[in-house]
């Protein structure tokens, strides 16, 4: 039984399902994927359900109903794969920013010791290609600010590629994670790090999309901006309410 599903949520994707699909499935390692399309306008879901006549038992397609954000399309396929019992629970973008054949060195990080492995732009350095400088200054300090906030012993707070065992799903109460863009990132890990689950950080190389439009926006960087310091308060604010209760 094939334990490692990679999920991908998708919003005008049809440019890269295909050959992302195709390179995934196509890895020495077996993995499963599980496409999340919200209902793109320029028909991503059509095509995978044409790719899923080549690949009817590796392929896998929820379609929702509208653009409802990216976090709650993780929680989604973070129940799907529970219930279907996967070990290895991947998340990685659409878009070939993430590189698949990265995938087999995230699940060896996993299979020897990690509860959660991060694909790091930034654990040895700044490992960003084609973006502008000031996305990358945005990005990389904005981790630093993450790290300062929470204390977490995390390079690249909001990556967005890893692998969960998962033992750490099943821990974390999804229905509770409040984010839906940017800080989603955060939030998951800040909620497996405050559990003592191991997280490990390998190098990636992070590249910007050839094709089809990033999703990126000045609103929800600022859900990221002041959600971590209320994740944090509330945080606190828990840490002290069970300090009171055991007086």
């Amino acid at each position: 039984m094939v334990q490692n599903l990679v999920i991908i949520p998708t919003y005008n994707e049809k440019d890269n399902i295909i050959n992302l699909t195709k390179t995934i499935l196509g890895l020495p390692e077996k993995f499963h994927i599980l496409v999340i399309d919200d209902n793109s306008p320029d028909g991503t879901a059509g095509v995978v359900e044409n790719l899923q006549d080549e690949f009817p038992d590796q392929l896998f397609l929820l379609k929702r109903e509208g653009k409802l954000g990216l976090g709650t399309a993780y929680i989604t396929g973070f129940k799907w794969a529970i219930e279907r019992k996967y070990e290895y629970i991947f998340q990685m973008d659409a878009d070939f920013s993430h590189d698949p054949s990265d995938l087999p060195r995230l699940l060896s990080t996993c299979r020897e010791g990690a509860d959660l492995a991060i694909g790091s732009r930034y654990v040895s350095g700044v490992n960003v290609i084609n973006w502008p400088i000031g996305r990358i200054l945005m990005s990389y300090f904005a981790s630093r600010y993450v790290r300062f906030i929470t204390c977490m012993k995390i390079y690249d707070t909001t990556a967005g590629f890893k692998c969960y065992k998962r033992k750490v799903l099943e821990a974390i109460d999804l229905d509770s994670i409040k984010f839906k863009g940017y800080a989603f990132q955060i939030e998951m890990k800040f909620n497996a790090w405050k559990m003592g689950f191991n997280i490990v950080e390998i190098p990636i190389i992070f590249t910007e999309r050839k094709h089809g439009v990033s999703k990126m926006s000045g609103g929800i960087f600022n859900e990221a901006l002041w959600g971590v310091i209320l994740m944090k308060v509330k945080s606190l604010f828990k840490k002290y309410k069970k300090k009171e209760h055991k007086k």
